[in-house]
Formats: C-alpha cells, sequence, structure tokens
C-alpha cells in the first residue's frame, strides 16, 4: 500500500514549486535581521528582545504556515483516498477438491462433506446478486454448475459432488476460468468482477500446471483465494495400508499471492467456516476511490491557525 496519495488534477502540483522560494526568500530575511541586530546600542534593549521571543519560537510558527501551505497546495490538486465499499456485482468460482483424499476423516464426518457443508453455507451468505460457480476438482476438472444466481441450483451441484481419482489444481483454475467466460453480463453489458475460491487438501498430481494457470488468471485480473484444508495427520486406506494425505498450504499461498488473492489454512469444519468468512469479508468489497480534499483542506486550516495564533503571540510579546 503506497502513501503516496493519487490526484484527480496532477497538473497543480506545480504550485508547490513556489514553496522553495518562500523558504529561501524567508532565509534571506533572517540573514539581513540578523545584520541588523548588530546595530543595537542599547543591550538592555536586545537582552529582552532575545529573552521574550526565542528563535526558535518563531521558527516553529513559520514551519505552521508553510505546512499549512503545503496541504494547501496538495488539496488544490484534489487528492484522491481508497474507500471500501459493498462491491454490487460479482462471480465467484467455487473450486472444490473432490480427490480421494477428501475422504479422510481427520475432520469430521470427512473432509469432502465437510467442505460441501462449509461452501453451502458461503455460497448463501454472499448477496443474492452475485453469480456463483462451482467447479468439481479431480483428475478430469468439471464445471459442476455455470455461474448463477439461482441458489438452490448451486446448493443442489455442491450436493452432488463425488469423490474422484487425481488433483489437477491447474486443470481447474483453467476451468474456472472457462466458467467465467460464461457468466451473464449486467445491464450495461459489462462482466462484473470475478474470482475464484479454491479449497484443496493436496498438492497437483496431474494436468497442467497450476503456476501457469495462475498467470492467466493475474493476467486477466482474477484472483485465487485458497484454503489449504484437512490435518497433517490425515491418511486414507490405499489397499490396506494408510497413506498420509497431509494439505500443502505452501503451494496454495504460492497461487493466491501470485494472482492478489488471499491464502487461508483449515484443519476442521469450524476453522473452515471461519476461513470461508474471512475470504467472504475480502471479495464482498472493493476499494473505490474518493476525492479526500476537504480532508486536507481541514489539515492547511490547523496549520494556518496554529500559525496565526503564533504570530499574535509573537506580536504581543515584542516590546514597544
Amino acid at each position: 500500500m503506497s502513501w503516496v496519495p493519487e490526484f484527480q488534477n496532477p497538473e497543480r502540483l506545480w504550485t508547490l514549486v513556489l514553496l522553495p522560494i518562500l523558504i529561501i526568500a524567508y532565509l534571506i530575511v533572517l540573514r539581513l535581521k540578523g545584520h541588523v541586530a548588530l546595530r543595537f546600542t542599547n543591550t538592555g534593549v536586545l537582552g529582552r528582545v532575545v529573552g521574550a521571543q526565542r528563535r526558535w519560537t518563531r521558527h516553529v510558527f513559520v514551519a505552521m504556515s508553510l505546512a499549512s501551505l503545503i496541504a494547501l497546495g496538495l488539496a488544490y490538486a484534489n487528492p484522491l483516498g481508497v474507500e471500501k465499499q459493498p462491491r454490487e456485482r460479482a462471480t465467484v468460482v467455487m473450486v472444490i477438491d473432490t480427490s480421494l483424499s477428501m475422504s479422510a476423516e481427520d475432520v469430521a464426518p470427512n473432509r469432502l462433506d465437510a467442505a460441501k457443508s462449509a461452501a453451502t453455507t458461503f455460497m448463501h451468505e454472499l448477496p443474492d446478486s452475485y453469480n456463483v460457480a462451482v467447479v468439481s476438482m479431480s483428475g478430469s476438472p468439471s464445471i459442476a454448475i455455470p455461474p448463477t444466481t439461482d441458489r438452490g441450483a448451486t446448493e443442489r451441484a455442491i450436493a452432488a459432488l463425488e469423490l474422484s481419482d487425481g488433483t489437477a489444481i491447474g486443470g481447474s483454475i483453467t476451468s474456472a476460468l472457462k466458467a467465467i467466460d460464461q457468466a451473464p453480463a449486467g445491464d450495461d453489458g459489462e462482466q462484473a468482477p470475478a474470482m475464484i475460491v479454491l479449497l484443496s487438501d493436496g498438492t497437483n498430481t496431474e494436468g497442467g500446471d497450476p503456476a501457469e494457470a495462475a498467470r492467466e488468471a493475474k493476467d486477466r485480473e482474477i484472483p485465487i483465494f485458497t484454503v489449504a484444508f484437512g490435518t497433517d495427520n490425515g491418511y486414507v486406506d490405499v489397499d490396506g495400508r494408510r497413506e498420509n494425505v497431509a494439505p500443502d498450504p505452501e503451494a496454495l499461498a504460492a497461487l493466491a499471492d501470485a494472482t492478489g488473492g488471499r491464502a487461508v489454512d483449515a484443519d476442521g469444519a469450524a476453522s473452515l467456516g471461519d476461513a470461508y468468512r474471512e475470504i467472504g469479508s475480502v471479495i464482498g468489497y472493493e476499494d473505490v476511490k474518493k476525492p479526500i480534499t476537504a480532508t486536507y483542506a481541514a489539515v492547511a486550516l490547523g496549520f494556518a491557525v496554529v500559525a496565526a495564533l503564533g504570530a499574535v503571540f509573537m506580536a504581543a510579546r515584542w516590546p514597544r
């Protein structure tokens, strides 16, 4: 996040060029007054002047005046701030891992059922105007339902997800991007902002390179939010032997970082619900640029008032 604001009229910042000129003029005046001070013959008067009015006080009030001019110059250029507002439209693609590792029971009743329950709750908590799609992530990813505002149809699509072999994370992201292309346009003919929410408990085992798919998402300005689901002790039975199926949060976090999304971890049903709510709090809002000229003008006024009071104070203390 940059501390330097944007401006509606940056060409007006040229007014700040006048400040160095004022500073130079002030220094010249100080130097000239220093020469005049040497001509005092009444050392008693000189002592009272120096004692009653310290030089640093005068400099502070001058600095306040300059700060006021700086703030006023910035206000003249109409600075812009960022304000979070509820997002009115969006397309959210929920990618849910349905690989065999999701049958692990380290999360009751099992990972897949817990994921389906949390995803359903998450979907219903999204604004009604949002299009929601579901992609089943396995060795052969598929679009379970294209983007729609029909929450009942989306809930049925989630409930119908079944276990399948393989984990193609890259292919699932590609399928999610294809689903986004199917989203209906708004009344203005424009597509709504899109984002992908990907839940998985493992690493990519087949299909395309996830990093390459993430680059495509980034190029399209589509962030990927990832949820690494499961515990390190999770296992499945394969031909009568236990096989560990710990999640890979680092790999998923890399996808989120590469696309401007967010990565969260969940090791249980409760934490999974929290993870979805955290993501929902992010995708439910957008950054909107708003003029903050009044703020800078208020700062300028504050500095000006302090400088004016200082001038009055200095005048009152000056011997007559």
